[in-house]
């Protein structure tokens, strides 16, 4: 299991994905997008701040007292995260059909909670997140503040 981690971590080393796991992660996101895979993935569209063009990315959706959340495991530098902030949280999600939607800041109270039930949802992110899943509360609560995590709302149209 340790391999695995340090083979996870290599693949975004520097908060930034090496050209293997882009490449991993363009064939995740056609897969995700055309809804083989289980609910809780799809991929996820956001124009690039720089080129315009649309970039997809595989995501883990994690479902929290009735709404649907997308954590960035990789902090505030992701690329995607800034890409996001550009749009102003407009984005696409598909898993089989394709949705307009609009990422927003999740309620920072109840991010700790977030956080826990995404780690256990998505095992290839609990290496970039420094807590054990036994952690307690008020640790979630703590490093949460270090994660963005939005809530997944229709498209403002």
């Amino acid at each position: 299991m340790q391999c695995y981690d340090e083979y996870l971590r290599w693949l975004y080393r520097g908060g930034r994905p090496n050209l293997w796991a882009r490449v991993q992660n363009r064939a995740t996101a056609e897969l995700f997008a055309r809804g083989i895979l289980p609910h809780r993935v799809a991929a996820l569209g956001i124009h690039g701040r720089r080129s315009g063009r649309l970039i997809w990315f595989p995501v883990a959706l994690t479902e929290f007292e009735g709404h649907s959340y997308v954590v960035s495991m990789l902090g505030r530098d992701a690329n995607w995260v800034r890409n996001l902030n550009a749009a102003d949280g407009q984005a696409i999600l598909r898993h089989g059909r394709r949705e307009s939607v609009r990422l927003v800041d999740a309620d920072p109270a109840l991010s700790g909670p977030i956080l826990r039930q995404f780690l256990r949802g998505a095992p290839g992110a609990r290496p970039h997140v420094p807590i054990s899943l036994d952690a307690s509360p008020a640790e979630y609560e703590r490093v949460a503040a270090n994660y963005p995590i939005y809530r997944v709302d229709p498209a403002v149209r």
